[in-house]
């Protein structure tokens, strides 16, 4: 087995690549691409549909500090593969449910199964095994599954035009058991073998618990997630109306949309072309800047139109690093000792972010309608600039 980087990555990064576009297009872009199917097919509304989601993010958020510490303890390859392996049996009984119970009760275990094998446990192993290397890697997996939408939404339409939503679900799942599943299992046990973390002795655990809670720099970026998260959240889920209340045409504002995830791949691959010029911290601060200028620009696109490029721009590259930074940041400013854990819980702020974020919207609309929805992103996204320039004053970077 070659020890050289470029075998590291060939064995071990590009095969976790590959799974990880898998498993997001067909256990997380699956929900978004289906949702027209299944309020047209079984009859319930878009609010009874999109809360199965919403318990699905949160059960995915309260399960990753457990996921974490299973990959802290050297059980990453069983983690992954085994929870890849129940997301695909989970699609199956999804394709099969009738009631609206049964599918909120499969959404919440779909929750369970991508807290082990979505992006935050693939880069706690990858930030134990790659080391220096790991944003690299991290990077690598991100521009790969960055496609993970492009390949869910047209494929999952074609299928469930031609034979339906439920033939739709069960080839997403065998797809994850016949090209995923082998890929988990062949890296993370490369991986595994790699390995440089030392878990904790099980008498520190509490006490190492205590000091992360009690860390100013642990709570600056909990809550910097969590205002990113619910930024983009609030912005992609509600974006069809916001763009709708401007004047913008219909065929425009899809097209719009459709382009904010190749602006993420572009902002990743900035990313790689700036990062050994610019430290992480700083490109960090400057996504969270570059979602603020965007929503001022989709503030300001129903009086100067262009200034929706502006808006795509923005939001999707500054969103698209900061999938590939969060780690990095993380293990930068607070180690790498036991930081499956520690992402883990940094994980379940972003994820319940993520999961409030279309109800936070909605009753913000509510109130005073999508100019105050806007004014809000906005807000969120300069308290998410100011606790990262707080963080680096703290850590003295």
């Amino acid at each position: 087995m070659s020890d050289t980087p470029a075998g590291t990555f060939r064995r071990i990064v590009w095969p976790l690549a590959v799974a990880e576009t898998i498993v997001w297009a067909a256990m997380y872009y699956s929900f978004p691409a289906l949702l027209l199917e299944w309020e047209a097919d079984l009859g319930w509304s878009k609010t009874e549909l999109t809360g199965a989601l919403t318990l699905s993010l949160l059960v995915s958020a309260a399960s990753s500090p457990f996921a974490g510490r299973i990959i802290d303890h050297g059980h990453g390859r069983v983690l992954l593969t085994g929870s890849a392996l129940s997301g695909a049996i989970l699609l199956v009984l999804l394709s099969q449910v009738t009631s609206l119970w049964q599918f909120y009760a499969v959404w919440i275990l779909i929750g369970l199964a991508m807290s082990g094998c979505l992006y935050d446990a693939c880069f706690a192993i990858l930030t134990h095994t790659m080391g220096d290397q790991a944003k690299r890697a991290i990077t690598l997996v991100t521009l790969v599954a960055g496609l993970a939408g492009t390949v869910s939404f047209p494929s999952a339409n074609a299928l469930a035009s031609l034979f339906g939503w439920r033939v739709a679900l069960d080839v997403f799942a065998l797809v994850i058991v016949v090209v995923a599943v082998p890929l988990f299992w062949h890296a993370s046990g490369r991986a595994h073998s790699h390995s440089r973390h030392e878990p904790l002795p099980v008498g520190r655990k509490l006490d190492a618990g205590l000091r992360l809670i009690r860390s100013p720099l642990f709570w600056c970026l909990a809550l910097c997630f969590v205002t990113m998260a619910v930024n983009h959240g609030v912005i992609i889920n509600h974006l069809l109306p916001i763009l709708d209340a401007r004047g913008v045409h219909n065929e425009t504002a899809i097209l719009a949309i459709s382009m904010i995830g190749p602006m993420q791949v572009a902002g990743r691959l900035a990313m790689m072309a700036a990062e050994r010029h610019v430290a992480t911290s700083f490109i960090f601060m400057t996504c969270t800047f570059a979602a603020a200028i965007a929503s001022l620009s989709l503030y300001w696109a129903a009086a100067i139109p262009a200034l929706l490029v502006s808006f795509v721009l923005l939001q999707g590259a500054g969103h698209g690093v900061v999938s590939i930074v969060r780690p990095v940041i993380i293990a930068d400013y607070l180690g790498r000792q036991d930081f499956g854990l520690v992402s883990g819980v940094l994980a379940s702020f972003f994820m319940v972010g993520s999961a409030f974020a279309p109800t936070i919207g909605s009753v913000i609309w509510e109130w005073g309608g999508y100019d105050r929805v806007i004014q809000f992103t906005f807000a969120i996204a300069l308290v998410a600039f100011c606790t990262l320039v707080v963080a680096r004053l703290i850590a003295g970077r």
